[in-house]
């Protein structure tokens, strides 16, 4: 019989895995919970008096768990496996504990939380820039309060998506809530370097952000910090929920709990020189090849033709870790979309934008804004009539068009895209929300492609945004590719997804020359 440890995360305590703990144990598992100190509505064991907060610190927490997992083996015998199962913050004191009673954990599975690093506080999984604010800066206050208040009802999705939490559940999770202790977010944590040889499965909240599919580009990108995620002992799990799928889908999630236990799970590819990694397959369609000429971070793909031509540009998505090799531009994805322009009468223009990290978004779009004034003043072209094409989650990007689109923006599209910044991302800068930005879009065409295969946390972006198109009357065209995948270009080159490209070209082309 495994028995499980569970670890629940910031404001939480562990009244948030009473369905999950009742389906583990009516598989047979041995289920404990950890009540971590000064949180839960009892207070967790600290007096209500705010200046014993102040003790509190990520190593308390490390404390309670060693001493639960101590507790366990005791009882159940030093031999039998035990599973440390941390969500959100409380992966911390997860790996704290397991780093100093690595014989006794057999597996450690991280919900919806990346695995923490030697030195690293836990603040780093708040994905909220203006809290971790907050936070340093209340710490560094004389006399201040040493708790970060509890979230409000409606301020649960500031850390994280409340996607498929029922309403009463939600009642429950605030009312319940307690404050933060500073310090267990500001502690760093320290790490032997034994937890490293556990296994380890990490739960992944489609609706908060991630999934498989996306952490897969990442390693592809050949991301340092995420390579050791390609080891053989680590495993994949995703669940089409937000971030507290022990409130949303409870069952399910102890079913995954249990199969994590027993090794299985997916795994992800290490990069090899053997099988290109997705962004560097070829592209679906066989397009002649087009002189390419480089100005800066810009390419063009000038067609051989008399006058001046329109031009579509390409804007690839991300983010992308700064110093990967190829850039984007090289991609044969990009070149593929421009070099098909290129044969089709138009200039194709590709791109670098400085896209890295999710706080990014203002200097890659005045990267896009400087490339599109370059092309519009290259004489081959014709300043009137520009397309712009975004890609994935460059495609936040679009809403600065879309909110007030110059008369020689004849067309805009995007394939596979994000079109407004997802939970776990952390807030983006209000400006890229093309969602709301569509209500100035006018008569502007707009060429959406679709895929049915996409992460449910896009995929809703896009209905979100096709929502907004409709009730401000905007021009949207939707191309559907059922069975297509995100980046389907390179993952699934059917017929069907050859034509949905070729059909999403014929439309933008149209615009260009009407």
């Amino acid at each position: 019989m495994t028995e499980f440890i569970l670890v629940s995360g910031m404001f939480t305590g562990t009244h948030v895995w009473d369905d999950t703990a009742a389906a583990l144990a009516s598989a047979g598992a041995g289920v404990h919970r950890a009540a971590l100190t000064g949180l839960g509505a009892a207070g967790g064991g600290v007096s209500d008096a705010v200046d014993a907060f102040a003790a509190v610190d990520l190593e308390t927490h490390i404390e309670d768990v060693l001493a639960l997992i101590d507790s366990v083996s005791a009882e159940a015998g030093p031999d039998q496996e035990i599973v440390l199962v941390g969500h959100d913050y409380g992966t911390y004191p997860v790996l704290g504990a397991a780093d100093r009673r690595a014989g006794r954990v057999g597996r450690i599975v991280c919900l919806d939380t990346g695995p923490g690093q030697d030195g690293v506080p836990a603040l780093a999984v708040v994905a909220d820039p203006s809290a971790r604010a907050e936070v340093v800066e209340r710490a560094g206050a004389e006399g201040a309060d040493p708790r970060l208040a509890a979230p409000a009802r409606d301020e649960w999705q500031r850390w994280g998506s409340t996607v498929g939490i029922p309403e009463s559940a939600l009642d429950r999770l605030t009312e319940r809530a307690s404050p933060q202790p500073l310090g267990t977010l500001l502690q760093p944590l320290r790490l032997s370097g034994e937890v490293a040889a556990l296994p380890v499965t990490g739960v992944l909240c489609q609706a908060n952000g991630s999934s498989i599919e996306l952490v897969q580009q990442r390693v592809d990108f050949g991301d340092p910090a995420l390579l050791p995620l390609a080891d053989p002992r680590v495993s994949f799990f995703e669940l089409p929920t937000g971030h507290w799928p022990m409130l949303s889908l409870p069952a399910e999630l102890a079913d995954i709990l249990l199969r994590a236990a027993a090794g299985e799970g997916h795994h992800l590819a290490a990069p090899s020189s053997a099988e290109p990694p997705a962004h560097l397959r070829p592209f679906l369609l066989d397009v002649p090849e087009s002189p390419c000429e480089r100005a800066g971070n810009v390419d063009l793909y000038v067609p051989d033709a008399q006058g001046p031509r329109p031009a579509l540009v390409f804007v690839h998505g991300g983010p992308v870790p700064a110093g990967v090799l190829p850039t984007p531009r090289d991609w044969p994805v990009l070149q593929g979309y421009a070099r098909y322009a290129a044969a089709e009468g138009a200039v194709g223009v590709t791109l670098d934008h400085r896209l890295h990290d999710m706080a990014d978004y203002p200097r890659a779009a005045a990267d896009v804004a400087a490339a599109v004034e370059l092309v519009r003043a290259d004489p081959r072209v014709d300043a009137d009539r520009i397309a712009l094409w975004f890609f994935s989650g460059g495609s936040l990007i679009s809403a600065d068009w879309l909110r007030q689109p110059p008369a020689w923006l004849r067309c805009l599209a995007a394939s596979y895209p994000v079109l407004v910044p997802l939970p776990g991302w952390g807030p983006v800068d209000g400006r890229f929300r093309p969602a709301e930005a569509v209500s100035g879009a006018g008569t502007l065409p707009v060429v959406i492609t679709r895929v049915g295969r996409e992460s449910p946390g896009i995929a809703a972006t896009v209905e979100e945004f096709l929502d907004a198109s409709a009730k401000h009357g905007a021009d949207v065209e939707v191309v559907d590719v059922p069975n297509g995948r995100h980046a389907f270009e390179t993952l699934d080159p059917t017929e069907e997804s050859r034509e949905a490209v070729r059909r999403a070209m014929r439309s933008v082309l149209s615009h260009l020359s009407a």
